[in-house]
């Protein structure tokens, strides 16, 4: 058993470290501040080929696993962008992923490599104000009318959407009272985001302003029937193969995001003179940061292991299962590693200008999202320890 990284992972953080060292947190703190988007960030990574790193070279990418992925968005997030960097690329690396299992070779040359080059910027919009994580339950509806489709209803929580090209659209398409099982009759289509039809709103939010969060309302919206991925109805079978590498990804950006704030709050104590001496001399400081930095390292090692399981085959709940403890052991570790980081600078902690205040506002997004602490334990609880579902 071999924990340590391969020559090519050892280089993968090397080259994205050095992209990412050209954006300081002078930059950083600027867009927290302005809302911009980091294109600069972005163009840089789609320039060298980044963006690309899960797809298959056939269609503009570089072939390599999640466990690769996994370590440029850890490096990405613990250069001191955080969420606002990983999340600028995030649905990049893995979003397209039922397009390119169940797309057709047409559909995947069309829709896949401009997103790997980075030509083309996308968002992924299931959630709706009124179902939640409940993605059965979907209300938005699309109607067959002639060679396409006609969509009305919202979504809500859509990243991304203000300088989205594309959008991964899960609609339902036959009536919930029409289907046998609640998973049927949901369809899963990848399309042009036409502003015509659909009206953005962001959402004024805690943190990660870079990137922005939104609620659509598409009225009339026309989708050509060719933008239709796989079988109609079968929709909510098909981002199953999206939640896992999801799961994984979003685990190891909260490690970094942890790691960055640890590494911070530690230099800070060092320097810190208080009583004649240094306040990181103080087990009060030195304790809680370094449980964070081994509740990080643990994280991690669950990070890894799931996106092996996931690279070499595993079956499907094994990978579930380790996917979903990965992302609930770092979501809970970011936000005790961003929460002590804030104390440990005691009343500088709450100043912009120290930057942990940031993090422990963006440590929420892995946290909650994609989805809750309480769910992937119950996740676990139901699939791996045999308990009755509770929900």
């Amino acid at each position: 058993m071999d924990f340590s990284y391969s020559e090519e992972q050892e280089s993968i953080r090397d080259a994205v470290a050095a992209i990412c060292s050209q954006f300081d947190d002078g930059y950083w703190l600027g867009l927290d501040a302005s809302g911009e988007f980091p294109h600069e960030l972005y163009s840089a990574l789609a320039r060298d080929g980044w963006l690309g790193i899960c797809t298959a070279e056939a269609y503009g990418g570089s072939g390599l696993g999640i466990a690769e992925a996994a370590i440029m968005m850890r490096e990405i997030a613990e250069s001191g962008a955080g969420m606002s960097g990983a999340s600028a690329v995030h649905i990049n690396i893995f979003g397209l992923n039922p397009v390119a299992v169940f797309g057709t070779e047409e559909q995947k040359q069309r829709m896949i490599r401009p997103m790997a080059e980075g030509r083309e910027k996308a968002c992924f919009a299931v959630t709706e104000p009124n179902t939640g994580l409940n993605t059965t339950q979907l209300k938005l509806r699309a109607v067959r009318e002639g060679d396409g489709y006609v969509v009305n209803g919202q979504k809500v929580w859509i990243s991304t959407a203000q300088e989205a090209d594309r959008i991964l659209l899960l609609a339902r398409t036959t009536p919930l009272e029409e289907v046998s099982r609640p998973t049927q009759g949901l369809s899963l289509f990848y399309t042009r985001f036409d502003r015509d039809r659909i009206r953005v709103r962001e959402i004024e939010k805690m943190g990660r302003k870079a990137v922005d969060s939104n609620e659509l309302f598409f009225e009339d919206f026309r989708i050509p029937a060719d933008d239709l991925i796989g079988e109609e109805g079968r929709g909510f079978e098909y981002i199953l193969h999206g939640m896992n590498p999801e799961r994984v990804l979003i685990a190891a950006e909260a490690v970094g995001l942890g790691m960055l704030a640890i590494k911070r709050a530690a230099r800070y104590a060092n320097e810190r003179i208080v009583f004649n001496r240094p306040i990181g001399q103080n087990q009060a400081i030195q304790h809680p940061l370094a449980k964070c930095w081994a509740e990080l390292e643990a994280a991690w090692l669950m990070v890894m292991s799931a996106a092996w399981q996931y690279d070499n085959g595993a079956p499907v709940p094994a990978v579930g299962a380790a996917a979903n403890a990965a992302k609930y052991l770092a979501g809970e570790a970011v936000f005790e590693a961003c929460q002590t980081a804030v104390m440990s600078h005691g009343g500088f902690g709450y100043a912009k200008e120290y930057h942990v205040e940031r993090y422990l506002r963006e440590a929420f997004v892995p946290r909650i999202a994609p989805i809750s602490p309480q769910l992937c334990l119950s996740y676990l609880a139901e699939r791996v320890l045999g308990l009755p579902k509770s929900y």
